[in-house]
This record gives structure tokens, C-alpha cells and sequence, in this order.
């Protein structure tokens, strides 16, 4: 029996390229699938409970019927597609990392959605944190010093190489120093997974989807650079998690098999 034809990370890379993004509207061809199967994962990370067909619904209804669940869940996955949805023409015409393009990503990613207890606190959706939040065994850096983190890793980035390999190491040092600043009092996680695919798409690489299943493999790799500053491991996670995303074949709540994309 022959072997099946694997397909690696340089075989999506060159069909990505091919396709020649440089429009609006085959940005939305392209990215119909990915969009919702991206804003499904990574609220499902956050343990947002919403599931895929409702998801879909909301991206490619603008409703979703007879949804008895948390109101907040509504709010984060129409928050998804807005913020998509503001993206796109930044992308196509090329507008840089800025403090100010990852605060407007908070502010769409996180309308309406901060609890009582944060609002009372002071901290608005769009403004980076005025109170310490300590996550995990890296608790970010303390509020006075974020402005200044923020702007160092912007500035980083645009000074990086525009070889794919280079790209794809700044996507990674973007993500996982965006993760350790914690520059937010909520939505760190899900600002930085499309603060990162935006980086990706804005310099002609494929955006993944950081799949709810792959999660356990994904923090560990943010804390390996948490712990030794390499990107290695992280930068070859993203690299699978690119062919997964681009051969998969997700399920639609008809049992029919979509997929994202014939690239």
C-alpha cells in the first residue's frame, strides 16, 4: 500500500501564497472557516460556553435561537466576529503592531465583558490594567511597568526580518512576551492568540487555530519560554498547529465534513 502524502508546514506555507491575499474579499473567502473555527478555540480555552454550531451561527447569522446559556458567552463570541471582522482591512494594508492596535483588539474582544468586580476596580476593555493580577507562576508584569513592556515588543517586531522563519520566530517572541507582560486585567489569552495570527497574516503566513484539545501542549510551551526564554519548542508547536489547522477536517453540526479550506 502507498504511502500517504504527508504534508508539511512548507507545502501550507507556498499554498497560502499562492492564493495571493491582497484583497478584502479573499481574505473572507479564505478565512469563512477559520474565523469561527478560530473564535470557537480559543473561547473554549477560556472555557467560554459556547459550542460550535452556536458559534457558527453567530458568525454566519448574526443570532443564534433558543440559546439558554451565560449571556456573557453571547457577548465573547459576537465580540470574536468584531473583532474579525475589524481586522481584516488592517491586514491588507499592512498596519503595524502598535500599543494602540492591541488595545483596540481588547476593546473589541472584551465589550461588555468585564465582571462588576474589575469595573468597580477601574479597569475599562481598551485600557491595560491599573491593579496587579497574579496568573499562575508568571503573574505579569505590575501596571506602571506594562506601557513600557508594550511598547519594547512592538517595537521588536517591526524591526524583525521578513524571512518566513524569521516571521514565524517573531510571531512567537510577540505571543509569549505579550502572555508574561499580562497587560490586561482580563482576555490576555485571547488578545494574544490574535494579536499573534494578525502578525502572522500581516507578513503572508497562515494563521492557526490554537486547538481547546492541544491546550495542556500549548501551555507548556509558553512555559518553557517563561522559564528559559527559548522559542524553539513554541515556534515548532505553532508550525503543527498551522498543518492542523489547514488539513483538518472539522465536523459541522450536520455531521457533514467541512473543510476550512482547499488549499
Amino acid at each position: 500500500m502507498a504511502e500517504k502524502n504527508v504534508v508539511t508546514y512548507d507545502d501550507i506555507v507556498r499554498r497560502w501564497k499562492e492564493r495571493n491575499v491582497d484583497s478584502v474579499g479573499k481574505m473572507d473567502t479564505l478565512l469563512s472557516n477559520y474565523r469561527i473555527l478560530f473564535a470557537y478555540h480559543s473561547n473554549k480555552i477560556e472555557s467560554v460556553g459556547m459550542d460550535l454550531h452556536q458559534t457558527r451561527e453567530i458568525f454566519e447569522n448574526g443570532r443564534v435561537i433558543n440559546y439558554t446559556g451565560d449571556t456573557r458567552a453571547l457577548f465573547e463570541t459576537s465580540n470574536q466576529k468584531t473583532c474579525f471582522e475589524n481586522l481584516k482591512s488592517r491586514i491588507i494594508n499592512k498596519e503595524e503592531v502598535s500599543p494602540e492596535l492591541i488595545k483596540s483588539i481588547h476593546a473589541d474582544l472584551l465589550h461588555g465583558c468585564y465582571d462588576e468586580a474589575r469595573w468597580n476596580e477601574g479597569e475599562r476593555p481598551g485600557e491595560y490594567k491599573k491593579n496587579y493580577y497574579g496568573v499562575g507562576e508568571n503573574a505579569g508584569v505590575l501596571p506602571e511597568e506594562v506601557e513600557k513592556e508594550i511598547s519594547f515588543i512592538c517595537d521588536e517586531v517591526r524591526t524583525c526580518g521578513t524571512g518566513e522563519n524569521e516571521v514565524l520566530t517573531a510571531a512567537a517572541y510577540l505571543h509569549c512576551n505579550f502572555e508574561n507582560i499580562h497587560p490586561f486585567a482580563d482576555g490576555n489569552g485571547r488578545v494574544g492568540r490574535t494579536l499573534m495570527n494578525y502578525y502572522l497574516m500581516l507578513h503572508d503566513l497562515p494563521p492557526a487555530v490554537i486547538y481547546e484539545e492541544d491546550k495542556e501542549t500549548y501551555y507548556l510551551a509558553l512555559a518553557v519560554f517563561d522559564k528559559t526564554e527559548k522559542l524553539d519548542g513554541f515556534v515548532e508547536y505553532l508550525k503543527e498547529e498551522t498543518v492542523k489547522t489547514w488539513t483538518a477536517e472539522p465536523l459541522s453540526h450536520t455531521g457533514e465534513k467541512r473543510k476550512i479550506i482547499k488549499m
